[in-house]
């Protein structure tokens, strides 16, 4: 059997927020495998064990710039927050996302080749890590030619961008949608992209929690079921109920129905998704934050 060590359980116990001792217990039963293991804590304490899935950590912006049917969506990410409301930092964030719709580089390195300001991309993002002594990457960018429309949402002092693309509808729809989006954040456009991984994981944890309250075992399979169309529908912008509907009930698939209009694609950035952010003490990012101040 696999060792468990400290570092395998603190690393369980930050992702999901469960007791030490449950975190220990779980990698325990599932042999040293962590997704096993996340997954029999879901079981066991339910949706606690997904807690921190939600948390973002890192800093930076979303910036998205649009011309006619080309639109961009662009995350640069930095130390703090401090820096994020920078003005030239925003300005490399402004200039990089223009860049992207005029240029259609293939990739963050591509675009940090191309001219900016009196320099390059990357010319620009080096002479400001030194200016301000904090690190800067752009992470990531995504590209849309519209089929319809394109809308844009920016949320939360720009720590949650959605660019989106609608056929039909008008532009109370189109600000609606995007809004929803960067409320609900819908992980695909239908069910039909939805990793069926996933989905099964859903199944068996349903299932698993049906049999410790000792449901009987022929209704096992039409819980399971149950939970997997749960999950489809949550996780899917079509299938989620829309977050202005008047009666609570009806689903964006629903609403675009109504109104004539259909989505081609969309993009949903939240600044720092994934990344895990070092730990500083309080008194350390104060400092920090007074002397880039005084640079």
């Amino acid at each position: 059997m696999a060792e468990i060590t400290a570092g395998m359980v603190k690393e369980l116990r930050e992702k999901t927020d469960a007791p030490m001792m449950e975190c220990k217990k779980a990698l325990t039963e599932a042999g040293g495998d962590s997704l096993k293991a996340e997954e029999i804590l879901r079981v066991k304490l339910g949706s606690k064990a997904s807690k921190a899935a939600a948390r973002v950590t890192a800093e930076g912006v979303v910036g998205i710039y649009i011309s006619g049917k080309t639109g961009a969506i662009l995350e640069v990410n930095c130390e703090t927050d401090f820096v994020a409301k920078n003005a030239e930092f925003q300005a490399l964030v402004d200039g990089s996302a223009k860049l992207i719709v005029e240029r259609a580089p293939a990739d963050t390195a591509a675009l940090s080749l191309l001219p900016l300001s009196d320099g390059t991309v990357e010319s620009v993002r080096a002479a400001l890590v030194g200016k301000i002594g904090e690190n800067m990457t752009l992470r990531r960018f995504a590209r849309l030619e519209a089929k319809g429309t394109l809308y844009q949402y920016i949320h939360g002092g720009a720590k949650i961008g959605v660019l989106l693309d609608i056929v039909g509808g008008d532009e109370t729809l189109g600000k609606d949608i995007a809004m929803h989006i960067a409320a609900s954040k819908p992980k695909t456009l239908d069910a039909s992209g939805v990793d069926p991984e996933l989905v099964e994981v859903e199944r068996r944890v349903a299932r698993e929690k049906a049999r410790e309250a000792q449901k009987p075992e022929a209704m096992l399979e039409k819980i399971a079921e149950n939970a997997a169309q749960k999950f489809l529908a949550e996780v899917s912008l079509l299938g989620q109920v829309f977050v202005k509907a008047e009666n609570g009930k009806e689903t964006v698939g629903q609403l675009l129905q109504r109104k004539g209009a259909s989505v081609a694609g969309f993009v949903l950035y939240v600044v720092g998704e994934g990344i895990e952010k070092k730990a500083n003490d309080f008194a350390a990012e104060v400092a920090a934050q007074v002397a880039a101040a005084q640079k």
